[in-house]
């Protein structure tokens, strides 16, 4: 635990001192951030916008937000970059601990319950909204979503980030339960161009990745062949 702390409180440091060197761009970098997973029959599809920014200056265009957290299993990051990477990196490595001691593929709520407990623990320090996908033998493809503050539910599909205020309605209006694969990767697609559009925070390409029990096939959109807002 003390391990933990220290590295989340370094990464959150760090992130903090990087921005104080921006004097045009007050703030720590952050994700700014549109992020989507949805569950089918089978597995799941996580998606994500590329920006990340500080402050009005966009840092990075084509950042990747989807990170593996182990082969079926992934987490979708939203809020200062500095946290949700450490976040992630311990998860990871306490997720590859787990898998030696059970000699066999982790559950996606286990890494899930993980993240979400930093989270909780360290909330007074920490502003970092996590998706937690993947799949697993025993339940199949599963969503959790985590965020400010540690709490966590599995939903049907998830959304989060700074674009998601903007596309509750289009999502509760056209999410079906039972979507196949392609239809789940048509509506985290066309959703995160939605919020992409209308977010000044959210921009750049999609990047997303399909998780089955054959592995992951990631996808790429690029910004010029969005789907029409």
């Amino acid at each position: 635990d003390s391990f933990c702390a220290a590295r989340i409180m370094l990464h959150a440091a760090a992130s903090r001192a990087e921005a104080m060197e921006l004097p045009k761009a007050p703030g720590e970098i952050s994700l700014g951030t549109s992020i989507m997973a949805v569950e089918f029959d089978g597995g799941v599809v996580v998606g994500a916008d590329s920006r990340t920014s500080s402050g009005a200056y966009v840092s990075n265009r084509v950042s990747d937000k989807l990170t593996p957290l182990a082969n079926r299993i992934y987490v979708c990051r939203s809020g200062s970059a500095a946290d949700t990477q450490a976040i992630a990196d311990i998860v990871k490595a306490q997720i590859a601990l787990h898998t030696m001691e059970l000699g066999k593929e982790p559950l996606v709520s286990t890494a899930a319950r993980i993240a979400q407990q930093l989270n909780y623990k360290h909330k007074a320090q920490l502003l970092a909204g996590l998706i937690v996908a993947g799949y697993d033998e025993r339940i199949g493809g599963q969503v959790y979503n985590i965020p400010l503050g540690g709490m966590m539910q599995r939903q049907p599909f998830s959304i989060g980030g700074s674009g998601s205020m903007y596309i509750y309605g289009y999502c509760d209006a056209h999410f079906k339960v039972g979507m196949t694969r392609q239809e789940c990767i048509d509506f985290v697609t066309k959703s995160l161009s939605l919020a992409m559009a209308r977010d000044g925070s959210s921009g750049g390409v999609i990047r997303l990745a399909v998780i089955d029990k054959d592995g992951v096939e990631r996808h790429f959109v690029p910004g010029d062949k969005l789907p029409p807002a």
